[in-house]
């Protein structure tokens, strides 16, 4: 068996390959009235499909845990039982393909009220169902809205809220649930100098920076199951030559996060600084989940550029991830797992509708 194929075990949960699906936004859910938040018919045949072709984990978009914590309108939420409720039907039918289901719990910070993608993605004014964003400091990124800079009154709520989120995230039937804290969003915030420049006991120094990020973490591990696993998600770098988050911290961030209970890191890069120069091409984030998985006690997942099963082959083989997440390739190719299997000489349970037939 290819080591791709071969089943993982976090905790009591078996996840049957390492074919993963990361967090993509769709901004599908409705805007407003009681259905704010809610997953739709979309989100049943886009995560649906991937599971019905053998994709091992599928982790959810991000998933605001308050109305002030998405990117835009359309995103789904999870502060009530509503939306707990559109999700379970999409947990169920992921797991009667023998698929994981997991949830990245997100909050959008100074990157919050935009416009969808394929509108334009530009900042919402209050005529536009848009809102004020939060952020560690009243710094911008360039082009959105002016964040309040909360106080510390504030940060409390917000990490009361991840703990409730993650609540009915168990209730919705998920598995795996992923703190997210890269891409410029609130932790990721916090996290960087970049735009971070309090002066108080969450900002200058490493250990201040990080308290945010181990706060959520440690109040997700306290209604989260000891059974089932936590993954965070971080951008390794923040590609600025100065004054950035780097990836020396976050291999520092890893080891402190293993105490915490962390069981894997979704090693990404980038998203917190504008107008950086990031030198793309197949696999070009896999360094950073390597330096990670080599330098610290913390499996890692790697992701960016992996669309062709023999590559996906060598970055487990080598050792550089303990899993890969395929992205864009599995937009494109919701049966990708099913492709690489046969290429690599292994098997992978699909849906029998389509098994059947090969």
């Amino acid at each position: 068996m290819s080591s791709l194929f071969e089943p993982y075990t976090l905790r009591s949960v078996t996840i049957p390959n390492r074919v993963w699906m990361p967090p993509m936004c769709q901004y599908s859910a409705a805007a407003d009235g009681p259905a704010r938040g809610v997953a739709t018919d979309w989100h049943l045949q886009h995560y649906g499909a991937r599971a019905a072709g053998g994709t091992g984990l599928i982790i959810f978009e991000a998933t605001a845990m308050s109305a002030d914590g998405r990117i835009s309108p359309h995103d789904l939420g999870l502060w009530n039982e509503a939306q707990a409720d559109g999700l379970r039907r999409i947990t169920r039918f992921l797991k009667s393909q023998g698929t994981v289901a997991g949830i990245q719990l997100a909050h959008a910070g100074r990157k919050a009220s935009t416009g969808r993608p394929w509108t334009g993605g530009g900042p919402l004014g209050p005529d536009e169902q848009g809102w004020q964003p939060l952020g560690p400091s009243a710094e911008p990124y360039p082009g959105l809205n002016v964040p309040h800079a909360m106080s510390v009154e504030e940060i409390r709520g917000i990490v009361d809220q991840w703990r409730t989120s993650a609540r009915l995230a168990l209730d919705a039937g998920f598995q795996v649930v992923e703190v997210h804290g890269a891409h410029g969003y609130l932790i990721h915030n916090f996290l960087s100098p970049h735009s971070n420049h309090r002066t108080d006991a969450y900002g200058g120094s490493f250990d201040n920076r990080i308290r945010f990020a181990v706060e959520v973490v440690d109040a997700v591990r306290e209604v989260w199951p000891d059974h089932l696993p936590l993954f965070f998600r971080a951008s390794a770098t923040d590609w600025l030559e100065s004054n950035g988050w780097t990836e020396e911290e976050t291999v520092a961030l890893a080891r402190v996060l293993t105490d915490h209970g962390v069981d894997l890191m979704d090693v990404s890069t980038g998203g917190n600084a504008a107008g950086v120069t990031i030198p793309g091409g197949p696999g070009y984030q896999v360094p950073f989940a390597a330096r990670v998985r080599r330098e610290t006690e913390m499996p890692v997942a790697a992701v960016g550029e992996i669309t062709d099963p023999t590559q996906a082959e060598k970055i487990l083989a080598a050792g550089e991830a303990d899993a890969v997440l395929i992205g864009r390739q599995l937009l494109r190719e919701p049966a990708w797992a099913w492709r690489a299997a046969r290429e690599l000489g292994s098997d992978v349970d699909v849906a029998p509708q389509y098994g059947w037939r090969a």
